[in-house]
């Protein structure tokens, strides 16, 4: 799993950035892309990326603000031109279909797959035997949730020296023995899961929050995450100006970090005051100080996930 940063400015696109949208790639684990948040401009910013829309299965929105909302009617409608035909489910808070509804239905905007919509009021939103997404509301001037994405722990690896002793060869008797099954041997005997399965493959936590001020609700879903995407808008000196406007600073992302017990913290969501990398840079170490495993979100960069465990 990697992430994939589209847009990492706060409130309108720059030159240098453009507004939110981050994308879940997960072709190993399912073969599938995530978005989170959809910006004005995020179908151009897919076009310039590494990302293919043909993948894309889900998007999750965390709040109706423009900038994270924005440029889901374009890429609902465009999706299917870039090989997307494949069903589609968008999550996120109430008001979210009405939004999509009428926009589609105003713009006489054909929809050539199947689109679901799924507004929540938080808790789990989605789960298979794959992940479990769950969601809890933040503290924003609307209502804004976060996304804790859960990788289930997958079965560890066969050991292929005792099958080959015993005479299994490859088929349908590696799938039973790995999925915690037993086997009848020609001796007699039983060869058990336990016996040829290695240990469980832990599986990773992403959590990845809408705009928010501090909060309760950021900790529980960021708890023991290998990532933590947090927005820092302002820098510590702007604190009161971060709090007036329902935002973080770099410090407070760091300590929510640091009191979740995450293993890697990337920062998002900056303000246009910011320009460059070069402006940048001290909302990075000013986090570091405090949760020194802290990256700041680039756009068109990969973000390999490692695990807390490696």
């Amino acid at each position: 799993m990697e992430l994939y940063f589209l847009g990492t400015n706060a409130g309108v696109p720059t030159l240098q950035r453009n507004v939110t949208s981050i994308g879940l790639r997960m072709y190993e684990e399912r073969r599938a892309l995530w978005l989170f948040d959809c910006g004005e401009g995020t179908q151009h910013q897919v076009l310039r990326s590494l990302l293919k829309l043909s993948k894309l299965e889900k998007i999750f929105i965390t709040h109706l603000h423009g900038d994270h909302l924005f440029g889901l009617p374009g890429l609902l409608s465009s999706r299917a031109y870039q090989g997307g035909v494949t069903p589609l489910t968008v999550y996120g808070p109430v008001g979210l279909e009405r939004y999509i509804r009428t926009t589609l239905e105003l713009s006489q905007s054909r929809i050539e797959y199947e689109l679901n919509i799924v507004e929540h009021e938080g808790g789990v939103v989605f789960e298979d035997e794959m992940f479990r997404v769950e969601s809890a509301l933040l503290e924003h001037r609307i209502d804004s949730y976060g996304y804790r994405i859960i990788e289930k722990d997958r079965p560890g690896q066969l050991n292929f020296e005792i099958l080959k002793h015993h005479g299994i060869k490859p088929g349908p008797l590696y799938g039973q023995l790995k999925n915690g099954g037993s086997i009848q041997l020609a001796d007699g005997q039983t060869l058990h899961s336990h016996q040829v399965v290695g240990k469980p493959k832990k599986g990773k936590i992403i959590t990845i929050l809408g705009d928010t001020r501090p909060c309760p609700n950021v900790s529980l879903l960021a708890q023991d995450a290998d990532v933590l995407v947090h927005e820092a808008t302002f820098l510590q000196d702007m604190e009161e100006t971060a709090h007036n406007y329902y935002h973080s600073t770099t410090l407070q992302a760091a300590h929510a970090a640091k009191e979740a017990n995450a293993h890697e913290l990337i920062l998002t969501h900056f303000s246009s005051r910011y320009k460059d990398r070069e402006q940048l840079e001290p909302l990075l170490q000013e986090a570091k100080s405090v949760f020194e495993n802290t990256l700041l979100a680039e756009e068109h960069v990969l973000f390999p996930i490692t695990s807390k465990s490696v």
